[in-house]
C-alpha cells in the first residue's frame, strides 16, 4: 500500500467498527497484522490473524453483539475507541496500527455484565 492507500488508525477503527457491526468476519481478520495481538483483558491474548478470525466467529455465534461508538482518537499510531453496547455495556479499546494493519488491540469491559446480558453461562469457581 501506498501512503495514499493506507488508512490512518481513526480510519481503520471506524471500518473495524462497520465490519464488527456486520458481524463480517474475513473483513475484520484482514485488518489484522498476519502476527498481531488482540487482548480483550477479560479473555486470554489471541494472536495471530486466523485465531483472531475464530475469536471473532466465535464471539458472533455466541452473542448479539453491536458497537456504538462514543469517542474515537486517533495519537499517532494509535487509535483509541470508547464504545457501548444497545443494553447498556460499556468499553475502551487501544488499536495500535502499524502500516495500515492493527498489530495489537487491547480492549476493556466488564465480562460479567456482558454475560448476564446475553444469557450466556457465568463462569464457575
Amino acid at each position: 500500500m501506498s501512503a495514499a492507500q493506507t488508512p490512518s488508525p481513526k480510519a481503520l477503527v471506524t471500518a473495524w467498527v462497520e465490519a464488527f457491526n456486520r458481524q463480517d468476519v474475513d473483513a475484520l481478520a484482514a485488518m489484522y497484522a498476519e502476527d498481531a495481538v488482540n487482548h480483550q483483558v477479560a479473555e486470554a491474548p489471541v494472536t495471530g490473524q486466523d485465531a483472531i478470525r475464530a475469536m471473532f466467529a466465535a464471539g458472533f455465534a455466541a452473542a448479539e453483539m453491536v458497537c456504538l461508538v462514543e469517542n474515537l482518537f486517533e495519537d499517532g499510531e494509535w487509535a483509541i475507541l470508547e464504545w457501548r453496547d444497545p443494553l447498556g455495556l460499556r468499553g475502551c479499546g487501544f488499536f495500535h496500527v502499524v502500516a495500515g494493519r492493527i498489530v495489537f488491540q487491547r480492549g476493556y469491559w466488564d465480562k460479567l455484565s456482558f454475560l448476564r446480558e446475553h444469557g450466556l453461562p457465568l463462569p464457575r469457581d
